[in-house]
């Protein structure tokens, strides 16, 4: 047999190369009597990365996510050096665990995920879903300023695993109303999915017709609305699951309007409390009793106050990446008072509250 390279060889020639010999040929007798066209992934513009096994195995439903009542936007404490202290982490899980909440919301603004780079964050989505995705549900905060970025966000996520992704519209360079269709239409594919409404803080509504439109994709779950109980009811009224955003409205909301549950931030604090609103029914006494603690915490904008409080509390170590600060001292004494008055009991951890002095409080400027 002998061998010689030529790149003019056709295909017919080359399946006789497998049998005795491999002729020369001309350029001429090869030509092509077929049309190549492009891979798929080149021109499917919602292309997403295939699921990885583990993907499989914690990939919740829709429907399991529609359930969930109570879900604890969880706060991210931090070590002096500005790394996550996973060990407080860990422990202000296992009392939402215990206490009864069903799901949290990793990285969202209550964890300050906009100030983590994506490794850190991602990281943060695979250690909970490692530790405590069997227990509860993760939901990881994959909303972003572009829809590139919030693509990839939600297809890393969901390949360590979470359970669904919460999905804000995006922010500082605003959209258009078609602009919001099609950002949402390229990331729902993804996975399991709640919409996250919140005009404060994107300077952008995302209003009932967008709403409607979108909520129609199989993998919405719901919607986290921060608009009122005008807008819950309507929503409730035509057939989505809708969560208050708000923890000084989730009991009317809930009970009045009939919302599905409440994604809160007050519940990093009193879990067993929210869980008896969410479950229990309206309790006028303990919406009276929580009234001024929901007051305080939201005297300046999340997660300050939330920061502040876990801090007094002992739970976690008094360190802020900046540019948040703590609350003030004034603050810091009506904390100590609302704890009494409601029981230290009702409240996370078992050390005694504490007034912070200003320079108990670590602020970082880089980590």
């Amino acid at each position: 047999m002998s061998l010689m390279v030529d790149h003019s060889l056709c295909a017919r020639e080359l399946v006789s190369a497998f049998g005795l010999q491999i002729r020369r040929t001309s350029l001429s007798k090869c030509k092509r009597r077929f049309r190549w066209d492009s891979p798929k992934a080149a021109i499917i513009s919602n292309f997403h990365l295939p699921m990885h096994s583990q993907e499989f195995k914690t990939r919740s439903s829709v429907e399991d996510i529609k359930r969930l009542r109570l879900i604890s936007a969880i706060k991210t404490p931090y070590l002096p050096n500005g790394k996550f202290d996973l060990v407080a982490y860990d422990s202000l899980i296992q009392m939402q665990i215990s206490n009864g909440v069903e799901g949290v919301v990793v990285g969202g603004t209550t964890g300050e995920g906009h100030l983590m780079s994506w490794d850190e964050h991602i990281t943060l989505i695979a250690h909970t879903i490692t530790c405590f995705g069997a227990i509860l549900k993760v939901i990881g905060n994959t909303g972003r300023k572009s829809t590139r970025e919030a693509i990839h966000a939600a297809e890393q996520g969901f390949a360590v695993g979470m359970h669904a992704a919460l999905h804000i519209n995006p922010y500082y360079g605003k959209t258009s109303m078609q602009g919001l269709l099609f950002h949402f239409e390229s990331v729902l594919p993804i996975g399991p999915a709640i919409i996250y409404n919140v005009p404060s803080r994107t300077v952008q509504d995302i209003p009932p017709s967008v709403i409607y439109s979108i909520a129609e994709n199989p993998n919405v779950a719901g919607v986290k609305e921060c608009m009122g109980f005008d807008r819950i009811g309507d929503y409730v009224a035509r057939g989505l699951t809708i969560w208050s955003g708000n923890d000084d409205e989730c009991i009317d909301a809930r009970w009045v309007s009939g919302k599905n549950g409440v994604i809160s931030v007050a519940s990093n604090l009193v879990p067993r409390l929210m869980q008896e609103l969410m479950f229990k029914g309206a309790k006028p006494s303990v919406c009276t009793k929580l009234t001024p603690l929901f007051d305080w915490l939201f005297s300046e904008p999340n997660p300050i106050g939330i920061n502040t409080a876990l801090a007094q509390l002992g739970v976690i170590r008094p360190i802020f990446r900046l540019p948040y600060v703590p609350l003030p001292f004034e603050k810091r004494v009506s904390f100590v008072k609302i704890v009494e008055k409601i029981g230290r009991e009702n409240f996370v951890g078992e050390k005694d509250v504490q007034v912070l002095e200003d320079d108990d409080f670590i602020l970082l400027s880089r980590y």
